[in-house]
Formats: structure tokens, C-alpha cells, sequence
């Protein structure tokens, strides 16, 4: 009687929710990256609105930000422990409700915060403390998420069925430097400085009513519903244990190690290249969002394809391959975007194949980190694998590389960082086995 009254309630889930799933899921990491490709692009205007007092330096406001830029992503572990345990213990739903609302709004009232000539010293507080929340609440949504997609994907495509998490990424990437297009085209300079900054944060709200709908009405993941502390199934069946900590802690570790490379080389290639050709290369802001959007595309491009790749050789082969390549050509690449007289389809081509890269590193990272942790912990320990990688390797790029150009004065260090790390990154991959997209996720 357990199979009969089970395998209903597994076959119908493993195919119906799935692309509800994966539009509520990627709804919200649309609207989380989108705000920190906006933050990203508008770093230096963000500067000198909360932290250029009278007499304080441009570079030393750029680094500042950039440190607000790396709190909130210190804060993503916390929200990754805390939603992460609430979504292993009530459910996936409720945790990606209460994350793409906090998300939303926190980015909203960013575009209406007051800035250092009109509150003081209060404003760059202010600031901090909604990055903050940000960053609590991202810590809870990619947890959430990648565990939701991942449950709900048939047999055989975990690797796309993720990867769509890594997709929506890049288009939040592309749609926050398509927002700021929008606005450095259609306002001047001075009126870009003094308000029409604000416009793509306050964007956030209508695109977190979107993503409140979609998941208002999302159902629980099957393997949720099987393993669940309080299950209502009515066949008799205990829920499933939950695994020993040290077992846990030993596969964040893993996982953390797993991320290392597709944490630096994301966020340096992807994130900090608008500022960095801006005040380090010195090409024109228009030039700089051009190749972020080219680098952007080529992102894009390759996640989908990546992911579903990873369904069929394995995760190991394209993972290894695409951090191993980030190392090997990251320095190349770079020295192609710093000639500021070489002809734009070439620089627009070493951007492209930087962000290729990144995404053959992208496309099969959710379905890896699902199978790496259990059912009862999968949303805490997938999540906080995640932010803490990117609290290290991504938070602190930004910082890092413009405070170490600051101090050497060697444009090439964004390259060196991105070396080491995906070295790093390669052996740690290494040690994945080669048939884990075969095996189903344990409850």
C-alpha cells in the first residue's frame, strides 16, 4: 500500500510543477542580479552621492562602495542559514515568498534614499543597512530556489532544469545594463548624477509584484513532501532523517571549494568589468557597457547548454574544463580589453569568450551543489556553499581589485585574481564523481 498511495503523488510532481517552478524560482534571481548589475554599473555615481564628503577622493568613495557592495554579500550566509533552515523545516514556498519580498523592497527604497548632501553621514548608514537586508534575503532565494528547480526536474535533466537559475543570472545582468543604457541615453550626465540614477532600483517593486504572484501559487516539491518533518501523506512513513553536522558542514566545505572559480571569474568579468575599464583603462562609459553587455551575452549564451551538457557526460568534464580555460585565458583576454586602440569586434570577442567561460561554470553549478547535500538540509546547504563562496570570492572582488590597482598601480590584477582562483577551483572540482547527474537526489 506505501508504493501505490507514494507513486502518485511522485509522478505528477516531477513533471507538472516543473515549469512553474522554474519560472517562480527564476522570477527572483531575475530581480537579485538586476539590482546588483545596476549597483555595479551606477558604482561610481553611487560614490559620489553617499560617500564623498567635502575633501574625500573619488577612488577612496569607489573603494567604499565597493565595501558595501562586499557587506551585503558577507550577509548572505546568515540569510542562507536562517531562510535555509526555515525552508527545510515549513517548506521551499514560504521562504522564496518572504525573500523576493524583502529583495524587491530593499531595492525599491535604495532609488529613494537620501543622499550625503541631503542627510549627512546618515545617508551611506542607510544605504549599508538596505544592502544588508539584500543580502540577507539573496542568501535565502538562491538556497531556495536551486532546491525547488532541482526537485522538480524530471529524470535525467537537473542539469538544464538548474541551469535556468544560472540563465535568469545573466538576464538580470543584461537587464540591470539595459536599464542603465536606457537611462544614461535618454538623461544628460548631470541629470543622470542627481536623480535618474534612482529609476532602475525603483523598477524593483513592479518586477517584485510579478514574482509575489508567481509564487503565491506555487505548489511544495515533491521530495519536500516526501521528506518533510510534519508530512501528511496518510501512508505511515517517518520522515527522513536528518543528516549528521559534521556530514553537512563537511559538504559545505566541499561545496565552497566547488564554487571558487565560477564565484571569482563570474563577478570579476561580469561585475566589476563596468568600473574597472571606466577608471582603470579609461574607456568611455559608453564602451564600457557595451562589452559588460557583450560579456553579459556570451554568458548567456552558454549556461543552457552547459546545464544540459552536464546531463549527459557529467558535471565533472564541463565544470573542469570551464575552470581550468578561465585560468589559461584569463591574463590573454585581459591585455585584448585593456588596448584602448584595438578594434572593437576584438574587444567585444575577448569579453564574449570571458563570459562563456564563466558560463560553462554556471549551467551545471545548481544541479552539482542539489546533489551534493540531502533532502532535510538541501535548501540550508546548498545556500550557504553558495554565499559563503560569494561572500569571499565575489563580495570582495570589487574591493580587492581596486584597492590592490590602487596601491600597485599593475592593471593586470583582475587577471592575476581570477588565475589563482580558478586553479584553485579546478582540483576542487576534480573530486566530483563522474556519475553524480545519474543518480537520483537523496531524501
Amino acid at each position: 500500500m506505501t508504493t501505490s498511495t507514494d507513486e502518485p503523488r511522485r509522478a505528477p510532481g516531477r513533471t507538472a510543477p516543473g515549469a512553474r517552478a522554474v519560472a517562480a524560482g527564476a522570477v527572483g534571481n531575475f530581480i537579485e542580479w538586476y539590482e546588483f548589475g545596476v549597483y555595479a554599473y551606477f558604482a561610481t555615481v553611487v560614490a559620489a552621492n553617499f560617500f564623498t564628503p567635502q575633501g574625500g577622493g573619488a577612488a577612496e568613495a569607489l573603494v567604499r562602495t565597493y565595501a558595501t557592495f562586499a557587506l551585503a554579500f558577507f550577509f548572505r550566509p546568515l540569510g542562507a542559514f536562517l531562510l535555509g533552515r526555515a525552508g527545510d523545516r515549513f517548506g521551499r514556498r514560504p521562504v522564496l515568498i518572504a525573500a523576493v519580498v524583502s529583495m524587491s523592497g530593499a531595492t525599491a527604497l535604495i532609488g529613494a534614499l537620501p543622499t550625503y548632501a541631503t542627510a549627512g553621514a546618515a545617508a551611506p548608514w542607510l544605504l549599508t543597512a538596505l544592502r544588508i537586508v539584500q543580502g540577507l534575503s539573496a542568501g535565502g532565494e538562491f538556497g531556495g530556489a536551486v532546491a525547488l528547480m532541482t526537485e522538480c526536474a524530471p529524470d535525467g535533466k537537473r542539469g538544464r532544469y538548474g541551469a535556468w537559475q544560472s540563465f535568469t543570472v545573466a538576464l538580470g545582468l543584461l537587464g540591470g545594463a539595459a536599464a542603465a543604457t536606457l537611462v544614461t541615453t535618454v538623461l544628460s550626465a548631470a541629470q543622470v548624477a542627481a536623480w535618474g540614477w534612482r529609476l532602475p532600483f525603483l523598477a524593483a517593486l513592479p518586477m517584485g509584484a510579478l514574482a509575489l504572484l508567481l509564487r503565491l501559487g506555487l505548489a511544495e516539491s515533491p521530495a519536500y513532501r516526501r521528506t518533510a518533518p510534519d508530512r501528511a501523506g496518510g501512508d505511515g512513513a517517518p520522515p527522513a532523517p536528518r543528516p549528521p553536522l559534521r556530514s553537512t558542514a563537511r559538504a559545505v566545505v566541499l561545496g565552497c571549494g566547488r564554487l571558487v572559480a565560477w564565484s571569482a571569474a563570474g563577478y570579476t568579468f561580469l561585475v566589476v568589468l563596468p568600473s574597472y575599464l571606466q577608471n582603470t583603462v579609461g574607456a568611455s562609459p559608453a564602451r564600457a557597457l557595451l562589452t559588460t553587455v557583450i560579456a553579459n551575452l556570451g554568458f548567456a549564451a552558454a549556461i543552457l547548454p552547459a546545464g544540459a551538457l552536464s546531463d549527459r557526460v557529467g558535471r565533472r568534464p564541463v565544470l573542469v574544463t570551464g575552470a581550468a580555460l578561465s585560468a589559461v585565458c584569463a591574463l590573454p583576454l585581459l591585455h585584448l580589453v585593456q588596448q584602448r586602440s584595438a578594434p572593437l569586434w576584438l574587444t567585444c570577442g575577448a569579453v564574449a569568450v570571458a563570459g562563456a567561460l564563466v558560463g560553462l561554470l554556471a549551467g551545471p553549478g545548481p544541479a552539482m551543489l542539489a546533489e551534493t547535500f540531502r533532502t532535510p538540509v538541501r535548501t540550508t546547504g546548498l545556500g550557504v556553499a553558495y554565499a559563503l563562496s560569494n561572500a569571499v570570492f565575489s563580495g570582495c572582488a570589487g574591493l580587492l581589485v581596486t584597492e590592490l590597482i590602487r596601491r600597485t598601480g599593475d592593471p593586470d590584477v583582475p587577471a592575476y585574481y581570477v588565475v589563482v582562483t580558478c586553479a584553485l577551483g579546478t582540483l576542487a572540482l576534480a573530486t566530483l564523481h563522474r556519475d553524480d547527474h545519474r543518480r537520483p537526489l537523496r531524501d
